[in-house]
């Protein structure tokens, strides 16, 4: 499986220059096998949702996710996100409570966050693959460098992007964004499980407010 091949031809061009051609044909492998002996999610249609969905001149704000659901259904390629009819994972629930709170978006029913993604918010995840009921299970088999590339391209772009980073592995990431034409906003990751960081860190609003100051078009966070 040539990854870079799925890519749209933009990110093929985007990372060339970022990525390494015998890890990605490693990590390449590795998923190929995974998909053909194991149930992976997302579908493989759904691998690169998030950058068919946002092309690097559209990108204006990343949320940067771990690993995609590993339940029956939830994974579609967009970190955080579900498809409209699968029950709205505790942490998504957070995030639209934040939501709520912070820009005065009443929490919606559907957890699909394309219309995020289709204004220019890339939803990536640090690791694009899971085994079904095991959750992390395709971390370190090199989606992490994937990912970092994907980072790095849109730093050495010149128009803003705001880089939200939840949680401790996401605000790691902040050491490759160097370009100081963007915005680094970190909180605490939106899981219940972490009491403190997130809520009340109206990530929304001020990453609103870091694209005008930027000259770039805002998100209509209650777009679906």
């Amino acid at each position: 499986m040539n990854l870079p091949d799925l890519l749209p031809a933009e990110w093929r061009t985007e990372l060339a220059g970022y990525l390494d051609a015998d890890a990605t044909a490693a990590l390449g492998a590795f998923v190929a096998s995974e998909y053909a002996s194991h149930t992976v999610y997302p579908p493989i249609e759904d691998l690169f949702a998030a950058y068919r969905l946002c092309l690097p001149e559209q990108t204006r704000v990343l949320i940067l996710g771990q690993d995609p659901y590993h339940g029956p259904g939830q994974a579609h390629g967009l970190s955080f996100s579900v498809r409209d009819g699968v029950r709205i994972p505790p942490s998504l629930r957070n995030v639209f409570k934040e939501l709520a709170e912070d820009v005065g978006v009443a929490p919606p029913l559907s957890g699909d966050l394309t219309g995020w993604a289709e204004q220019g918010v890339l939803l990536l995840n640090a690791v694009l693959t899971v085994r079904a009921g095991a959750a992390a299970s395709h971390g370190g088999k090199g989606w992490e460098a994937f990912t970092d590339a994907t980072i790095q391209a849109l730093n050495a772009r010149d128009d803003r992007v705001v880089f939200l980073l939840w949680g401790g592995y996401a605000r790691k990431k902040a050491t490759l964004i160097t370009n100081p034409a963007h915005v680094v906003l970190e909180a605490g990751h939106p899981s219940p499980l972490n009491p403190k960081g997130f809520r009340g860190a109206k990530p929304f609003s001020a990453a609103n407010k870091a694209l005008a100051d930027g000259g770039r078009e805002l998100i209509d966070w209650a777009r679906r």
